[in-house]
């Protein structure tokens, strides 16, 4: 029953974010394109992060126990992510590390796809703040969700990383969405390049 529930869970934010999809690329015929890297990316790392931890805790402990000096699961974001721990270095590290993958990403979708946009600085910067926020919410998901499962007797190899996969499917489809809505709204010429590519489609059907 646990199981059913954990998949369920993990499935419904996967629909939500499918569904956000749909109506994104009525208005921009293109974002799909960047879709799949911005939450299979950010998915990615945060799993790994998750992995690491459950590692982290088999070697120092057994399931549903944590040190003393370590046991707190709800820690503040600031504590979470910038503070010296070791746990908050792992996470800076990969946020660091995304910029130039992510970077790197952008330019290959621009010269193997074709989507009809073009490359600025403004779709750059925005989908990398789209990006890091991303990231920055599914690494602090991870975890405080990996030591409160721990402590519930719960391996979060199994139940934490589906759960990161299907939150960041939705989070990173609204995140796209809002930067590119952003976009818009300045009229940064990449955006304006789905929209009237969008529209000729429109008035050619």
């Amino acid at each position: 029953a646990l199981r059913r529930v954990r998949t369920l869970t993990a499935c419904s934010p996967c629909s939500v974010g499918g569904y956000i999809l749909d109506l994104a690329v009525t208005n921009f015929s293109g974002l799909a394109v960047f879709q799949p890297v911005i939450n299979g990316v950010n998915g990615n790392l945060a799993a790994i992060h998750a992995s690491r931890l459950s590692t982290l805790f088999a070697q120092r402990s057994e399931l549903g126990r944590h040190p003393d000096h370590d046991k707190h699961h709800c820690v503040d974001p600031f504590t979470g992510l910038c503070s010296s721990n070791r746990q908050a270095r792992v996470s800076q590290l990969l946020l660091l590390l995304s910029v130039p993958g992510h970077v790197l990403f952008v330019l290959l979708i621009f010269l193997i796809s074709d989507a009809h946009v073009r490359l600025t600085v403004g779709l750059v910067l925005s989908y990398l703040a789209a990006s890091l926020v991303l990231l920055t919410v599914l690494l602090y998901f991870a975890r405080c969700g990996a030591y409160w499962m721990w402590r519930r007797k719960i391996d979060p190899d199994n139940a934490l990383i589906p759960l990161l996969t299907g939150f960041g499917d939705l989070c990173g489809t609204g995140l796209l969405l809002l930067a590119f809505l952003f976009l818009r709204s300045v009229g940064d010429p990449s955006v304006v390049g789905f929209v009237n590519h969008h529209a000729a489609n429109g008035t050619a059907t």
